[in-house]
């Protein structure tokens, strides 16, 4: 019996979930802040808050985070690893990873995602349904890469920025921490840390 904790009961937490019950793990809890008036996440029990999954970590084979802020997501994993969590990253069997790729804990690929030969990820990535990271891309702690957007290859990814629905990025373009690639954006040059950018080519 595999027991997964996940902290935040969003919907990306249920599609974590569901990513995690695909990969084999057994049972799945929620925690989260909103509880005891949030008891369910989907299909799935919100048994406890954040204090109450400090209480109950060494009865888990894992925990993740399931919250889709990127910053919110990075502080609560730093939480949990000081309190001595076993954290997990959750693949989804129909994604394809390079065997040379490197990613740090806590992240999670979604379904038919797939991720190039010699890429690195750091923690808490979120490589969303379908999108697509190619060779030798590096992505920094809790990036996010929505559905269907595509990164060729080359990319430097900074911490927590985020890369919209269906948008591309052409290679060897650097973008900076906390960045905001619009939804269906088109960028071509280096974006700036902070900055937000969209259309085509993204601006």
């Amino acid at each position: 019996m595999k027991r997964l904790a996940i902290l935040g009961a969003s919907g990306h937490g249920k599609v974590v979930a569901e990513c995690a019950q695909a990969a084999g793990w057994n049972e799945i809890v929620f925690y989260d802040d909103a509880w005891p008036e949030c008891k369910l996440n989907g299909i799935w029990n919100v048994v406890g808050n954040t204090d109450t999954l400090f209480n109950e970590i060494s009865d888990y084979d894992g925990v993740i985070v399931g919250i889709g802020n990127n910053i919110a997501r990075l502080e609560k994993q730093n939480e949990l690893s000081n309190k001595g969590a076993l954290l997990v990253s959750v693949i989804h069997p129909s994604a394809v990873i390079s065997q040379s790729v490197s990613m740090g804990l806590g992240s999670v690929v979604m379904p038919m995602a797939v991720i190039n030969i010699d890429s690195e990820l750091g923690r808490c990535c979120i490589i969303n349904t379908a999108a697509t990271i190619d060779h030798d891309c590096r992505l920094g702690d809790g990036v996010h890469v929505s559905p269907g957007a595509n990164i060729a290859g080359g990319v430097v990814v900074g911490n927590c920025s985020w890369i919209g629905i269906g948008a591309s990025v052409r290679q060897l373009v650097t973008i900076g921490d906390s960045a905001v690639i619009g939804a269906g954006a088109t960028v071509v040059t280096d974006i700036d840390a902070h900055r937000t950018v969209v259309g085509i080519p993204a601006k």
